[in-house]
């Protein structure tokens, strides 16, 4: 059996762990060959930083994907996060049409929103676009912000009960997404995880709730499920994976104070490696 190949695209925020500066390390981590498409290049992420730099490379997109095909290069998953415009949503369609092996996965997550609001320079033109995305893909990664943008459901701020819950995963699934896995789902209030929605059924996994909120950390989980999930775990397994090291990586960073700006995720990734190869 032939090794996987992933091909992820996403921003590289130069300073901030986040995006491709956490998915090539992660994936590649797990044992993965990793494959990465910029699709902008900030000199940090957006979250608490201010005057950054942004240069939009739309315009290569298209041209990395066009080679790609000639080489005869293709990839058994794409995975999808940070896209720096709508144009690039329609463009990630056209590669992900081009470079994938017959039978390949669609990850997006459709990384655009968090705590009820558009990041800076989103609209909702833009969501309603990401929501045509997740309507193509494999497998949806969307948290709950995101989840309500595409399928306009009103945000409600805390704790949410399960009735509020899977009429989101039906709404999601609804859309066309073949699986969702909805990032943090909480039932109570020192409990927080995702909710994992396939063939009709929802499964939970829950883990402690840490008391600080971290930049990145959406990124992180996207990135070792997709690890975890192409070295053949299932997805619910994946998700399990995914948010155990999600904690773990915040746990190392809790009482650096100047480490605001993201996850000390390299401290967490040996734990993540032996769990990944136990299968």
């Amino acid at each position: 059996m032939s090794d996987k190949r992933v091909l992820t695209i996403q921003d590289i925020s130069c300073v901030g762990q986040c995006s491709l500066t956490v998915a090539l390390p992660i994936i590649s981590a797990c044992g993965v060959e990793t494959a990465i498409l910029p699709s902008a290049v900030l000199s940090t992420h957006t979250g608490g930083f201010s005057g950054y730099t942004f240069r939009d490379l739309s315009g290569d997109m298209l041209a990395i994907g066009s080679h790609w095909k000639k080489e005869g290069i293709r990839f058994d998953a794409v995975y999808t996060g940070y896209l720096g415009s709508i144009d690039q949503i329609g463009y990630v369609q056209t590669i992900m049409e081009e470079t994938l092996v017959p039978g390949g996965l669609r990850i997006v997550d459709p990384a655009m929103a968090d705590h009820g609001r558009l990041y800076c320079g989103f609209t909702e033109e833009f969501a309603h676009r990401m929501a045509d995305l997740c309507g193509i893909a494999d497998i949806a990664l969307p948290n709950i912000t995101e989840a309500c943008l595409m399928t306009g459901t009103p945000y409600e701020a805390g704790l949410k009960d399960e009735a509020y819950i899977e009429a989101l995963l039906d709404k999601i699934s609804a859309l066309g997404a073949k699986c969702v896995v909805l990032k943090g789902v909480s039932y109570e209030p020192d409990r927080l995880g995702v909710a994992v929605r396939r063939d009709g059924k929802t499964s939970c996994y829950f883990h402690e709730k840490l008391a600080k909120n971290s930049h990145g950390t959406g990124d992180i989980y996207a990135s070792a499920f997709v690890g975890a999930l192409m070295q053949g775990y299932g997805v619910c397994e994946s998700a399990a994976i995914a948010a155990d090291f999600t904690v773990e990586s915040m746990k190392k960073t809790i009482g650096d104070e100047s480490h605001w700006y993201g996850v000390k995720f390299e401290k967490a990734l040996p734990g993540l490696v032996r769990r990944v190869n136990q299968g």
